[in-house]
This record gives structure tokens, C-alpha cells and sequence, in this order.
């Protein structure tokens, strides 16, 4: 004999359904906050100008990274491959930078065709050619990285203009260029994602790609294009690391694919695609930025570091895919 559910078990599941998807709402930023508490307690140099200027530079190459990550997730897809485009495209950019060549602009523009490309491949192998896209941007990931090797035969591209390094270690207005940069390349994508039928178009081949297809939707361009401005991006983030560093590493960019994800995915961004956005990514770029400079400031191993943010990354994840769960 079934018993009916008495109303008192009835509103404490709608307080817990209420919960979770405040939870899933605005845990983040309440996340960022707190921690933001703690460490300013922990370590009086934290809640400095010049502190909190140096965590927004360094979160600015992962976070140009994690925004063209975005753009692909939304589509249900994953892009691995950008830690190597971001050695690629810095030795290529580094090649053209040499003092009394080209233009800085040229060096810029010849690393941002080279992620496009690259990200260009990744799509039309996704889409024409109906591989998965993890096993793609796999493969990616190793060419771009035997292409960095190739191009600067193994060795640092050094002797760098003035005007390329000053995109790293200058400012417009008294802002760190890098910043400026990731401002400018969230709001766009912000506003293209939320206000342009692209985006509208974007987040429906993630929701559902067969709905998509059938309602009209050329889900074949709306994924390339995807893929594409993640392998742009992926050149930006190399033309800013490589004028920081003052040098091309081929060597560079190493596991920043896992960053860029996880930035993305702490966001509020959904493996599945269809749903997330740039303001998470860069609340979760942030987050990591935070923790990373705390920890640092806390004298905390580097090999701790990894394993607290490993644990945030599932937790994350777990705390987002339950909340979603719950959510009415």
C-alpha cells in the first residue's frame, strides 16, 4: 500500500528545490566572495590594488583561452588542443616580431590566422568529417605542438621588438594591456552570444542539435565557427604569452587546455552544451586566479596547489550537474 507524500515533505522539497537552484544561481560568486574573506584574513597583502592587479593579469591568458573554450562547450563539443596552439601560434608570431621587420601588428595578426586555422581544421574534421571532437582536437593538440617544435627548430624565438613585448608588459590608460585585451574579448563575446543570432544559434546546437537541424539551423557552420574562434583566441592567448615572456616558446602553453576547461565547466557551463555563458567563465577564471595567488601568498606547495584545485574542479562540476538535477 503506497503512501502519499503529507504537505509538510511536500514544501521541504520545494525549499530543497529552491535551495539548489539558488545554489546553482549564485554559489559562485558567494564562492569567490568568501574566499576573497578568508584570504584577506589569512594574509594582509592580498586585498591590495597592486595584488588584485597582478591576479587579473595572470588569469588574463587563461581567461582569453577559457572564453573561445566556451564557444565550443556551448556547442556540446571540447577543444584540447589549445595549450599547443598557444606555443604554436607565440613561435610564429615571435617570428615576424624580429626589431626593424614588420609592423607589431603583423606578428599579431599572423599568430591570430595560424589559431584560426588550426581551429579551422578542428571544425570541418568535427563536422565533415564526423570524428568525435575529443579524438580531433587530440590529435590537434599533438600536431600544433610538433608544428611549434618544427617552425623554431626546437629553440626559443627570442630577440623580440619593443612594440610586440609592450602588448604583455604594457598599459593603455594606466590598465595592463592583458587585461584590456580579455575585457575587450569577453565583452564581444558576450554580446554576440546573447544579442546576435549566431549565439541564439549557438546554444540551440548544444541544447539539442537535432531540433536545430530541423528547425533550420546550419549546425555544420554554427560548430565549425566555433572551433574557429576557439583556435583565434587560442592565437591571442599565444601573441600576449609569447611578447610577456619576451620570447616564442615551443614549449609554452602546456596543460592550459585543462585550465581553460575548468575555468569554463567552474563557470556553470554545461558538458552537455546549451548552457552557460562568458560572465561564469570569468568568474571561474577568476576563482582559480584567486585561489592560485593565495595559496601562493600562503606559502602553500605548488604540488598542494594542484590537488585543491583538482578537488574544486569536482566538486564544481558535482555541485552543478545535482543542482541542475533539483532545479525546477
Amino acid at each position: 500500500m503506497s503512501s502519499s507524500p503529507t504537505p509538510q515533505t511536500t514544501r521541504r522539497e520545494a525549499v530543497w528545490r529552491r535551495a539548489k537552484h539558488w545554489l546553482a544561481r549564485y554559489g559562485l560568486p558567494l564562492a569567490l566572495l568568501g574566499l576573497c574573506v578568508i584570504l584577506s584574513a589569512a594574509t594582509p597583502s592580498f586585498l591590495t590594488v597592486q595584488n588584485l592587479v597582478i591576479v587579473v593579469r595572470q588569469i588574463s591568458i587563461n581567461g582569453i583561452l577559457a572564453v573561445g573554450a566556451t564557444y565550443v562547450l556551448l556547442t556540446g563539443g571540447v577543444d584540447l588542443s589549445v595549450g599547443s596552439l598557444v606555443a604554436l601560434t607565440g613561435v610564429v608570431a615571435a617570428g615576424f616580431a624580429h626589431p626593424g621587420g614588420y609592423s607589431f601588428l603583423v606578428p599579431v595578426l599572423a599568430g591570430l590566422l595560424a589559431g584560426a586555422a588550426c581551429g579551422l581544421a578542428n571544425g570541418l574534421m568535427v563536422t565533415l568529417g564526423q570524428v568525435a571532437p575529443f579524438i580531433v582536437t587530440l590529435g590537434m593538440m599533438t600536431v600544433a605542438r610538433g608544428l611549434a617544435l618544427v617552425v623554431s627548430g626546437g629553440m626559443p624565438v627570442s630577440n623580440l621588438s619593443r612594440p610586440f613585448t609592450a602588448i604583455g608588459s604594457g598599459a593603455w590608460l594606466g590598465v595592463p594591456i592583458p587585461i584590456v585585451l580579455l575585457a575587450a574579448v569577453a565583452l564581444f563575446s558576450h554580446l554576440l552570444l546573447k544579442q546576435t543570432p549566431l549565439g541564439r544559434y549557438t546554444y540551440a546546437v548544444g541544447g539539442n542539435e537535432s531540433a536545430a537541424r530541423l528547425s533550420g539551423i546550419r549546425v555544420n557552420a554554427v560548430k565549425t565557427f566555433a572551433y574557429t574562434i576557439s583556435g583565434a583566441l587560442a592565437g591571442l592567448a599565444g601573441v600576449v604569452l609569447a611578447s610577456r615572456i619576451t620570447t616564442g616558446q615551443p614549449n609554452a602553453g602546456v596543460a592550459y587546455e585543462l585550465d581553460a576547461i575548468a575555468a569554463v565547466v567552474i563557470g556553470g557551463t554545461s558538458l552537455s552544451g546549451g548552457v552557460g555563458g562568458v560572465g561564469g567563465t570569468l568568474l571561474g577564471a577568476l576563482l582559480m586566479g584567486v585561489i592560485n595567488n593565495g595559496l601562493d601568498l600562503l606559502n602553500v606547495s605548488a604540488y598542494y596547489q594542484q590537488i585543491v584545485k583538482g578537488l574544486i574542479i569536482v566538486g564544481a562540476v558535482w555541485l552543478d550537474r545535482s543542482a541542475r538535477e533539483e532545479a525546477p
